[in-house]
Parts: C-alpha cells; sequence; structure tokens
C-alpha cells in the first residue's frame, strides 16, 4: 500500500523528522488561503499522485506569489499528470500539497528498503540526491552508498557515521548529526510501520545547516495493514486501477498489465510460467490473476469477469492445475460468469489435475464455445493462432 506525500511526511514528522510545513488542499480555490498560513515566498506546489518524475511533468511547482499559487493548483488540478509513471494517458490530481519554500544548500538521497536476497533491511545513502537513484546507480555507483542492518543488533549509530562521511565535502558537525538522526528515524519507522520502502529524495541541508525531508516516499507491507490500523485508513482507492480496486474486494490477486491475452491461472508460479508462455507465442499479457488454491466458484466468477472488463484483452487463456482447486469448481465458476457476461473473445481452457475429466465434461456439455489445449505447448500454439 502506497501513501501520499504528505501522508509519509506526516509519519516522518511523528517519527521526529523534519519537514516543511505544509497544507493539503483538494480545490484551487483553497490554494491562497493555505499559502497564506505558511512562510513565504517561495512557496511549493505539488500534485498528491502515486507517481514518481512528478517534477518533470509539471507536477512540482516553485512560486513567488499568491497569485501564482492559485495558478499552478489550477494547471495541476484541472490536468491530468503525464509523468514516466503513469503512462501518455496520465493520472487525475484530486489533491495538491502546499508548502513553504526552503532555501537549500545541499541535496542527498535516502533511503531504506528490504534486501530480500540477504533477507536484511538495507539503507541506501547518496550525496546525488533530487535525481532518479536507479539512473545515479547505473552512470556513477561509486556515490551510491548502502549499509546492511543486522535484525538482531538493529541500526548501529557508527553505520550512521559510516555513511555521513561518505560525503564529499564533509558538511558541518550539525549538519552531520541531523544526518546520522534522520537515519536513526528512519530506520525506526520502517520498523515500527511494516514498511517495504521508505524514501527521502531530496534530504536536504540548509543554508541555515538544518536537514530536512523535502520528500517522502512510503509503502507499506500489506500482510501487515492488520496491526497498522491508522495507515490502512489513509489508502487511497482513487489511485488504484479500478480493475485492481475491484479485484482486492474480492480477495483476488489481479494486476492489470498491458498485454493484448488474459489469463486465469491458480497459483503464483504457475501465472508467470503462463506469462511467459502468452510472451513465447508472440503475445503480451493482459493481466496477472492469480485465483488461489482456495478459489470459490464465486471467485472465478469474480475473475472471470475482471478479465473480460479490460477492453484491451483479445483472447482468454485459462490454465488451471488442479489441486486445492478442483476443475469442476472452475468450470462452473467460467460457466457462470459466461451467463453473466458476453463473452467476446476467443477462450482457451488447459485443465489437469483433480476432477480434471469432470470439470472437462461440464465445459464440453455446456453452449460455451471454448478451445482444449492439452498442455502448456499447446496452449502457446493455440495463442499464436489467436494473435494471428
Amino acid at each position: 500500500m502506497k501513501l501520499h506525500e504528505f501522508q509519509a511526511k506526516e509519519v516522518f514528522r511523528n517519527a521526529g523528522i523534519p519537514v516543511p510545513e505544509g497544507k493539503t488542499i483538494s480545490s484551487w480555490d483553497e490554494a491562497v488561503e493555505a499559502a497564506e498560513g505558511l512562510a513565504g515566498p517561495p512557496w511549493v506546489v505539488k500534485a498528491q499522485v502515486h507517481a514518481g518524475g512528478r517534477g518533470k511533468g509539471g507536477g512540482v511547482q516553485v512560486v513567488y506569489s499568491l497569485e501564482e499559487v492559485k495558478t499552478a493548483a489550477q494547471a495541476i488540478l484541472d490536468n491530468p499528470l503525464v509523468t514516466a509513471q503513469t503512462g501518455p494517458e496520465g493520472k487525475k490530481v484530486h489533491q495538491v500539497l502546499v508548502e513553504e519554500g526552503v532555501e537549500i544548500e545541499r541535496e542527498l538521497y535516502l533511503a531504506m528498503v528490504i534486501d530480500r536476497s540477504r533477507a536484511k533491511p538495507v539503507m541506501i545513502f547518496s550525496q546525488a540526491g533530487g535525481m532518479e537513484i536507479e539512473e545515479v546507480a547505473a552512470k556513477t555507483p561509486e556515490l551510491v552508498l548502502e549499509e546492511w542492518v543486522d535484525p538482531a543488533s538493529g541500526w548501529m549509530p557508527y553505520q550512521g557515521r559510516r555513511l555521513a562521511y561518505g560525503l564529499d565535502p564533509l558538511p558541518g558537525p550539525e549538519a552531520l548529526k541531523g544526518i546520522t538522526s534522520v537515519m536513526s528515524a528512519l530506520y525506526r519507522t520502517v520498523l515500527s510501520r511494516d514498511c517495504s520502502l521508505a524514501e527521502i529524495n531530496p534530504l536536504v541541508i540548509t543554508k541555515q545547516g538544518k536537514v530536512m525531508a523535502l520528500d517522502a516516499k512510503m509503502d507499506i507491507d500489506d500482510n501487515a495493514l492488520f496491526r497498522q490500523k491508522d495507515l490502512k485508513a489513509l489508502d487511497d482507492h482513487r489511485e488504484k486501477d479500478p480493475l485492481e480496486a475491484r479485484a482486492e474486494e474480492h480477495n483476488l490477486n489481479y494486476i492489470r498489465l498491458d498485454g493484448n491475452i488474459g489469463a486465469m491461472v491458480n497459483g503464483a508460479g504457475l501465472a508467470m510460467a503462463t506469462m511467459d508462455v502468452i510472451k513465447m507465442a508472440g503475445a503480451e499479457p493482459a493481466n496477472f490473476l492469480d485465483v488461489g488454491g482456495g478459489a470459490s466458484e464465486e471467485m472465478i466468477t469474480r475473475g472471470f469477469e475482471i478479465i473480460l472488463a479490460d477492453r484491451s484483452v483479445q483472447a482468454l487463456l485459462i490454465n488451471i492445475f488442479g489441486g486445492i482447486l478442483r476443475c469442476d469448481v472452475l468450470a462452473r465458476g467460467v460457466l457462470a460468469a459466461a451467463e453473466k457476461t458476453h463473452i467476446h473473445v476467443p477462450l482457451i481452457v488447459r485443465l489437469e489435475g483433480t476432477n480434471v475429466e469432470e470439470g472437462r465434461k461440464i465445459l464440453q456439455d455446456s453452449d460455451l464455445e471454448f478451445l482444449v489445449a492439452r498442455d502448456m505447448k499447446e496452449a502457446a500454439e493455440l495463442i499464436t493462432k489467436q494473435v494471428k
């Protein structure tokens, strides 16, 4: 689950990480009043969407008058924000953050993520702040410093000093102390808030020598939301793909992709293999949908409806290995969905496992038109024919 910048900054503020003062508005006519309550000029007007690259897309504007605050807020709220992460269609901006301006002396990068290969959190620090860290790592990897944290001992003060003293040139003593303090607070936040990512880009040193988080990005592990109820309440469903939000309501593991072949599969591993088969056939998967081992007939029906609601789907592949999810249950779910949804694309079915013969008979005795694949290879061949 992603948090908006203003939400993440509130978490940071409560954790002792300095952030600028700001106000969130949802209508451009509130912009002037918001700015009047903050120190300035200048002010910064920032689009609140779950997408990176906002600055390049015009979603972050520094302004120097109240009239400019209003104009910037209106432009951001009235037009879709197009960035590298939103795609050409852009995203509707529902909220804008108006913040006090800060006199920046230096921009840094700081983040903590979970390194699954080492099963440890890792703190990432760079003096190349304000830039995409992937770009920095590719072009100047020596500027990206890392410290892995032993879960048994936790974040140690010497680790913060080792990262901070990697800066060139070194900032003053007050700034160094502020940087290491933010690092410690960020680690505590990641652990206490079950973050899979917490990022500050940029972390700035002001001309007054203060250290402050000018931006904030935070992702919360969905599996831990049961104990982060206050954060769960902040989830903005407007930021989600409508089909993904619909799938979430029915406890379906669905991710919408940009391809043309829909897929319904049980098991994440089989789903990944099925996506590979689709690509090998010369097509592109339109979704990842794992209905899981304990899927009911209703869940199958919902999954079927969600896939077919995607207008880019040109064919549908059902690839089920019956274990916990029996093939006859899947077949009845497909027929139930077919009765409710007009199937306007070719349907390819590959069933194997528990009650496979019963499942095939249910489908064969129906009025449903479909193609049968005996194995993955034949499924790929049928997909290829449909694509051509």
